[in-house]
């Protein structure tokens, strides 16, 4: 039986990878490539975008942390998740303002005009992070279905789905991933109602049931519930899959992509934490979307493996098109940018994300960009309108990044955790962090009003 569901796996990969390809455009121009805009100068209409930013947030990791949550917490665990999804309204908010009344045409152009080319370097080595860890984190998930972390058929499909979605996102590009996308968010929609359709029956019938379980307490997962509105005021801005699609389209359309994104991807979420709150039920222990399928069978486990494919493709594919982006538009300079260099940039990122899948537990953890680490983003976005000097940028980004460090490490002392369970000292930490953050950012600023109400000189500032 296991050979015969290994079987299937495999077919399902390299079926749905084949797929992928075959609908996917061929892109030969920047706009298509770079910006998914048609020969015709159609830009993404507002389905593809919506779909697209879903989806490219549902990947793999994200869906298995909900039905984990909902095994550990109930209900409370995949709401406590699906607030991250405020992200998305606040990105959509700012990316707005930054575009009609700023004028900017990337997160990377502000960065440039307000704090210089140091800041944009700075920023940019802190998503190149975040794209790489995006790839293993992913190719990981899918290569655990296939074997125990080590094994031949884990690594084997690692590398096989990692080459067949860069295949397809070679091809196209952008363009590639918002189509594909748009495929596959309606693909996961199907797999989730049939998902739904098995648990809930099982479960009595009762969605009243899922609804009611967990508690209502800091200790039993509102800690993480706070901890990701805190968040989502800073964690968009580190995330090029997600701040990339707000320039590509007009800025109204973009801004009520993004505000009916954060509605539908937080449902979702919050419907697959019903999988793990089925598992709490059934009084189930372990990866909850693994421990379920085997309770419910073969053909569970099959939908329940596309699901996976599925988001870890939409992600991964994601990452390879922000990534080139990054490398040849972002960083690069006027007129030299070509789709054969946002090729390359695509394979490398492909290979050097896929190492450390071959690395120990210990590498990967000093590989990960936390969102403690990036909280001190949230002043310079939020704020975007406050001409500080460049020093703000710095001082808060700084804050941040030592803030998780120091959670990271272990560091974070008992006496400054002032909150129960098991996220206490991490909504602790965001707390300080955040508010060291604006602290330090706000010095400078204030400095410079001073100066120059006063005549003085203010460093930074030409």
């Amino acid at each position: 039986m296991l050979k015969e569901i290994l079987y299937w796996q495999w077919a399902l990969v390299i079926g749905l990878g084949l797929l992928m390809w075959f609908l996917a455009p061929r892109a030969r121009e920047l706009t298509a490539f770079f910006s998914a805009t048609q020969k015709d100068g159609q830009q993404p209409g507002f389905w593809m975008l919506a779909s697209s930013l879903v989806i490219s947030w549902i990947f793999a990791k994200s869906i298995t942390n909900a039905a984990n949550l909902g095994l550990s917490f109930g209900l409370v665990g995949g709401v406590a998740y699906a607030g991250y999804y405020l992200s998305f309204v606040v990105a959509g908010w700012v990316i707005y303002q930054l575009r009609t009344r700023g004028g900017f045409h990337s997160i990377h152009h502000f960065l440039q005009s307000r704090f210089g080319r140091g800041a944009v370097w700075v920023f940019s080595l802190l998503i190149a992070f975040r794209l790489f860890n995006e790839v293993w984190s992913n190719t990981m998930v899918i290569g655990s279905y296939f074997g125990a972390a080590g094994s031949g058929g884990y690594y084997a499909a690692v590398l096989v789905f990692t080459a067949l979605t860069l295949a397809y996102t070679l091809k196209g590009g952008l363009s590639s991933s918002l189509l594909t996308d748009a495929i596959q968010m309606l693909l996961f929609g199907v797999l989730l109602a049939i998902i739904l359709g098995v648990i809930i029956p099982r479960s009595g019938g009762q969605v009243s049931a899922f609804l009611g379980s967990g508690e209502w307490t800091l200790a039993t997962g509102v800690n993480l519930l706070w901890v990701a509105v805190l968040q989502s005021l800073s964690y968009p801005f580190h995330d090029p899959v997600l701040t990339d699609r707000g320039f590509i389209s007009p800025p109204k359309l973009t801004l009520k992509a993004y505000l009916w994104a954060a509605v539908v991807g937080a449902v979702c979420i919050m419907l697959f934490s019903f999988v793990g709150i089925f598992g709490q039920m059934e009084g189930l222990s372990g990866q909850a979307p693994v421990e379920v399928s085997k309770l419910l069978g073969v053909g569970i486990m099959l939908v329940m493996n596309v699901i996976m494919i599925t988001s870890a493709a939409s992600t991964l594919d994601s990452t390879f098109s922000s990534s080139a982006k990054l490398w040849v538009v972002d960083l690069g300079k006027s007129g030299e940018a070509t789709v054969s260099k946002g090729r390359w940039a695509m394979a490398v990122v492909a290979l050097l994300g896929t190492l450390p899948v071959f690395a120990g537990p210990e590498i990967l953890s000093a590989t990960t960009i936390s969102g403690t680490m990036v909280i001190g983003l949230a002043p310079i976005f939020l704020g975007w309108w406050l001409k500080a000097p460049p020093l703000s940028f710095y001082l808060a980004v700084g804050a941040g990044v030592a803030t998780g460090v120091v959670l990271a490490m272990g560091y974070w002392p008992d006496a400054w955790t002032w909150f129960p369970g098991k996220y206490g000292d991490l909504l602790s930490a965001n707390l300080v962090g955040t508010g060291c953050c604006v602290f330090f950012y706000f010095i400078p600023y204030g400095w410079s009003i001073y100066g120059k109400r006063k005549n003085y000189p203010v460093a930074g500032r030409a």
